[in-house]
């Protein structure tokens, strides 16, 4: 059968994958609204297309934190990839610098920094989780520091893991053969069976619930690397994350995982992006299943969008081979929605291109 869309491989993927593992990846917290509303808030914004303009040429390139990259379309941090493919981020690293992009590594990932950095030329960037021992947390950005890794996404939403219904039922744990790489050697790889998840276990254990903007300001004494505040959902911890000293900020709501009812990142990103009025850029994570959804992301004003679920299903499908198919549909996709639009270079998507619901002015009620 061939695949049309990335949507295509989250059905692949969940009849490869262990129940346990693809419940994992694909649950969101609670009732799940959110989790539909990640994609759902989507087809709230519709197009205004400008006609008549040669668009026989189109630019995607664009930087990234001074970082040239072929698209704006960026690898989210997931975690424990082999548990997808055996491969795992090893795939998912040569994927995405065949393809000129970012990768962004999980703190949990099944691979090292050292691995993925055995992989080959790339630009990629370090997801971290603060955890309680800070002296594990100076080790793990050094090491990432020294295998070339070119910034932090520090994670700020998770002082503890959102309820994941599904992982508490399959009492979810991180396969037998398997360990959190990075930690393999602070004897903190491994996860102990719990009566829930076993992932919620070992973050109340570990992770620091106390971390504050303090810490991000502590952070930038250990490293050189620009760091980006990853979690952020409104104007007021846009303009303290710019305070703080953040090279930039990733708007997410952990893929819908902690907070329920916390809104569609696309319907938080306006708010940010007026708040941080250009003195960093802003990026978008959650519910980027389409070209469309990149553009609309552009015109609300994002640098760059990344994907987190697509990488891991078509990882699941297909290997490497699935995650550069990923990558290469959703350009080809924003490709067509910038011709389509008359837009022939980024800096030419504006907020004229498109109309969201909220912009329509609400008729009043007649008494």
């Amino acid at each position: 059968m061939e695949i049309t869309n990335i949507s295509e491989y989250e059905g692949i993927a969940k009849q490869k994958l262990p129940k346990m593992v693809f419940d994992y990846y694909a649950s969101g917290a609670e009732d799940q609204w959110t989790l539909q509303e990640n994609r759902n808030a989507f087809s709230r914004i519709l197009f205004r297309p400008r006609i008549l303009i040669d668009v026989s040429k189109i630019d995607m390139a664009t930087t990234v934190l001074g970082f040239k990259i072929s698209m704006p379309i960026m690898i989210a941090p997931t975690a424990m990839q082999k548990m997808a493919h055996p491969e795992g981020e090893y795939a998912t690293a040569r994927a995405a610098s065949a393809a000129g992009t970012i990768m962004t590594l999980s703190s949990w990932a099944t691979s090292s920094v050292e691995e993925v950095a055995s992989t080959g030329p790339g630009i990629r960037f370090f997801q971290l989780y603060v955890y309680r021992d800070r002296n594990v947390v100076a080790q793990l950005v050094r090491r990432a520091e020294r295998a070339g890794f070119k910034a932090i996404a520090l994670t700020v939403d998770t002082p503890r893991l959102g309820r994941r219904e599904a992982d508490i039922k399959n009492r979810f744990t991180l396969p037998p053969f398997l360990t959190l790489k990075n930690f393999e050697g602070l004897d903190l790889g491994k996860m102990d069976e719990a009566n829930d998840s076993g992932l919620a276990s070992y973050v109340a254990g570990q992770i620091d619930r106390t971390l504050s903007w303090k810490d991000v300001k502590w952070l930038q004494t250990i490293t050189k690397l620009p760091i980006l505040v990853k979690g952020v959902l409104t104007a007021e911890d846009a303009r303290l994350s710019i305070q703080a000293g953040a090279a930039g900020i990733i708007v997410s709501n952990h893929g819908a995982r902690q907070l329920d009812y916390v809104p569609a990142t696309i319907m938080a990103l306006e708010e940010v992006v007026k708040a941080a009025q250009g003195r960093v850029p802003v990026f978008l994570d959650g519910g980027v299943r389409r070209g469309t959804d990149v553009f609309k992301a552009l015109a609300l004003g994002a640098s760059g969008i990344f994907i987190g679920r697509p990488v891991l299903y078509s990882l699941a499908a297909e290997g490497e081979a699935g995650v550069r198919k990923v990558l290469q549909m959703l350009r080809d996709e924003f490709e067509l929605t910038m011709a389509l639009s008359g837009c022939r270079s980024l800096s030419e998507i504006t907020r004229n291109h498109i109309v969201a619901d909220w912009d329509r002015p609400q008729p009043l009620a007649r008494l």
